[in-house]
């Protein structure tokens, strides 16, 4: 679920790489860094932290350059060190190489144990370092080639941008689950990044999506890309990213995540057919579900829960104490809207339940007389292995409970997932969408 972006060709590429992080900050909050190149040499800055927290004025003019990649971090693989930041970098023979990666690699621990038994020394614990390492322990002359030989080594889903002193590769695996779009400046020069939100804040025109199984490659010198289709498209793109990951003013393979949200909901109403006083979404999470929803089923929409949006980013990583806590903290139910109410209450999804459980122990202390849970996407009973931070067997709460032991035990007085089907109609059946999550089809062997 990390951030990433690219910028080609474009004076002061840093400051363009910072304010695109900053619009896809929602994709990661534990680190954030930049690599820029002057053509000469590339230059690191990463740290842990927010972009604001990490990078200010005089940071941003030491990493000149007219090109740059970025990383907003979400811990997938590694552990919380300042070592497990991107981008990574390395000197090699060929000269200098920063890379930032989104996305998780299955067979990242065999392929790490025969690094170590080859004699590479690893700094930190991400999947990311096998792909650098790959690269630098090549024997092929070019650095292009060396990439390509990686990339048949390594195996799940990724969206990689690698930059050389001259050089800048982005590539998306065969299977697209995450997403990636370039974009282009009026003035000239390119952006890649992984939602076209970032986009709209800097100024760029969206040119459309990285192909599953696509390299583009950028060139100093050379004011257009090289496009190569490295394998055989079969897409997959993460329903995920729909549901909850992206910012609902971006769009993912030509589709609005807003206008599908409020599909999702309006579904959701479809598939129900139930009564109430109002509509309640749970912030943000929910919000463009319960309009579609409240749209099909006629019940009036509230914002009854005020979300509070400056809650330390000590609760990020949470024991279950500070996930209780952290509820709490963030979200607050209005009373006089609440009181005596029969309402119907919109997330996006249910993990392990407890936070939903702290929500309805909330509205029904707040004074709503029965709290009915409507899910917008399918009971989550498979862990992800493709990019997303999802939770054992055993602590996903759909894969041990009914949904009747689950409506018990988070206390709503009804509850509710959409179906497979009601979110494939939503997304739209254009193509192969991973399902991971909901239908344990894990399609990467």
């Amino acid at each position: 679920m990390c951030a990433i972006v690219g910028v080609f060709d474009v004076k002061n590429a840093s400051r363009v790489a910072y304010f695109s992080l900053f619009a896809m900050q929602h994709r990661g909050q534990e680190a954030t860094g930049i690599s820029a190149s002057n053509g000469k040499k590339i230059k690191t800055i990463k740290n842990r932290g927010l972009v604001t927290e990490v990078f200010d004025e005089s940071k941003l003019n030491f990493l000149n350059g007219n090109m740059a990649i970025g990383h907003n971090r979400y811990s997938t693989a590694g552990s919380e060190s300042v070592l497990d930041a991107q981008p990574v970098f390395a000197s090699y023979k060929l000269g200098d190489i920063s890379i930032v990666h989104n996305g998780n690699l299955i067979n990242k621990s065999e392929v790490r144990s025969k690094l170590i038994e080859q004699g590479a020394i690893f700094q930190s614990s991400m999947d990311t370092e096998n792909i650098i390492h790959l690269i630098a322990r090549s024997q092929k002359e070019r650095l292009q080639d060396r990439i390509v030989e990686a990339l048949n080594v390594i195996k799940g889903a990724y969206c990689l941008l690698i930059q050389s002193r001259t050089k800048m590769f982005a590539i998306r695996d065969r299977y697209g689950v995450r997403p990636l779009s370039l974009g282009k400046f009026k003035d000239g020069g390119y952006i890649v990044a992984s939602e076209t939100c970032s986009f709209d804040l800097i100024g760029a025109e969206f040119v459309r999506d990285v192909r599953p199984g696509e390299m583009i490659v950028f060139e100093q010198e050379k004011h257009t890309y090289q496009s190569i289709q490295l394998f055989e498209p079969d897409p997959h793109i993460c329903a995920f990213e729909f549901i909850y990951f992206a910012r609902p003013d971006s769009v993912i393979e030509g589709k609005n995540v807003y206008e599908i949200r409020k599909r999702m909901g309006m579904k959701l109403a479809e598939q129900s057919n139930f009564k109430a006083d109002l509509v309640i979404p749970v912030p943000d999470s929910g919000v463009s579900a319960a309009i579609g929803y409240s749209q099909q089923s006629g019940i009036p929409f509230e914002m009854a829960i005020v979300r509070n949006h400056y809650v330390g980013r000590t609760f990020i990583e949470p024991t279950q104490e500070m996930r209780d806590l952290k509820v709490k903290l963030k979200l607050s139910p209005i009373h006089k809207v609440l009181e005596g109410k029969k309402i119907v209450v919109i997330d996006d999804s249910i993990v392990r339940g407890t936070t939903s459980k702290q929500i309805i122990g909330l509205l029904k202390k707040a004074g709503a007389s029965e709290v009915h849970m409507r899910i917008a996407s399918p009971t989550i009973e498979h862990p992800c292995r493709y990019g997303i931070d999802t939770p054992s067997y055993k602590e996903l709460i759909s894969a041990n409970m009914s949904v009747e032991e689950v409506r018990e035990f988070i206390g709503a007085d009804s509850l509710e997932f959409l179906s497979i089907d009601a979110l494939k109609d939503s997304i739209g059946n254009d193509m192969n969408y991973s399902l991971v999550s909901f239908d344990g089809n894990y399609f990467i062997k």
